[in-house]
């Protein structure tokens, strides 16, 4: 961490879209990497005399990451080469060398080709590309990150991502597996897929809602009571009217129903909102009842 995060804090993770400055930075750590051997450890370059891997075969690691990332131009990484894609193209860019980088460890010297065979590190390779990267998109403010698995993940709000960081147990598999889904879709990077965090979120708001009673009203009067306990009257009644606020959300867009007469939720901002509007209830209304039945 700089020392200016230290006195200030981090830059808030806000920033949606990778830049050209965050861009740049993010190619130089893959290009080094090609250079110094590092993705050597999935697409080697062998020493023609056959004693094994020697560097990164650039042509095949090129062929591959255009073939499995379509959109990319042909003369990206290359060396002098700085071309602007999209964002979704940079994080698929990002996951396709964690799945290749391991760090080079040189072995024997061939001295008469005057370079090094080479063995790889995967995991340490791994872990420092990870954190190399982290630490452009968390200097930029970009509310994206690689996880230890490989995969892209998409930070929620501080507030909300310290909430569906524990995983919520309600002692229901199939509702556990729901939550967990909805989780999982809300963090990809895709919007597309963060839409279909709030069909899984409802899914499971319904399958919550008549967990213990098909009677949907018995069941819910029972959740609220429990959520909002016998001294909190008030509270009770707003438990109720955002329950109902919930259902007909659901019921209004594109998360239950697909008919053209539901509109499409389609902006980052106003799936977050949605998300943490019925995740939070969701939380509330599980935790309490946890406590209250123990």
């Amino acid at each position: 961490m700089y020392f200016s995060e230290k006195q200030e804090g981090p830059a808030p993770r806000q920033n949606e879209r990778i830049d050209e400055r965050a861009w740049n930075g993010l190619q130089t750590e893959i290009k080094v990497r090609i250079e110094d051997g590092s993705f050597g450890a999935r697409y080697p370059e062998i020493c023609c005399d056959g004693g094994g891997p020697i560097g990164t075969d650039r042509k095949a690691f090129m062929h591959a990451m255009r073939a499995e990332i379509p959109n990319l131009p042909e003369n990206i990484l290359r060396p002098g080469v700085f071309e602007m894609i999209t964002t979704l193209d940079i994080l698929d860019l990002i996951g396709f060398c964690w799945r290749c980088v391991g760090k080079p460890i040189r072995g024997c010297y061939h001295g008469y080709f005057d370079h090094y065979h080479l063995n790889f590190d995967r995991t340490a390779g791994r872990e420092q590309f990870q954190a190399n990267v982290n630490r452009i998109l968390r200097r930029n403010g970009l509310i994206y990150e690689l996880t230890e698995e490989g995969n892209i993940k998409q930070l929620a709000s501080p507030v909300l991502n310290t909430i569906i960081s524990s995983p919520l147990k309600t002692g229901d598999v199939e509702l556990d597996k729901l939550l967990k889904k909805a989780v999982e879709k809300f963090s990809d990077p895709d919007n597309d897929t963060r839409r279909e965090s709030l069909e899984a979120l409802w899914d499971a708001w319904e399958r919550l809602t008549t967990i213990n009673d098909s009677k949907k009203p018995a069941q819910i009067k029972r959740l609220l009571d429990t959520a909002a306990g016998p001294s909190n009257p008030e509270f009770r009644v707003f438990l109720e009217k955002e329950a109902r606020e919930i259902t007909k959300i659901g019921n209004s867009f594109q998360i239950r129903h697909w008919g053209t007469c539901q509109e499409r939720i389609e902006r980052t901002t106003h799936i977050n909102y949605l998300f943490h509007r019925l995740f939070s209830l969701i939380e509330l209304i599980v935790k309490e009842y946890t406590e209250r039945s123990s």
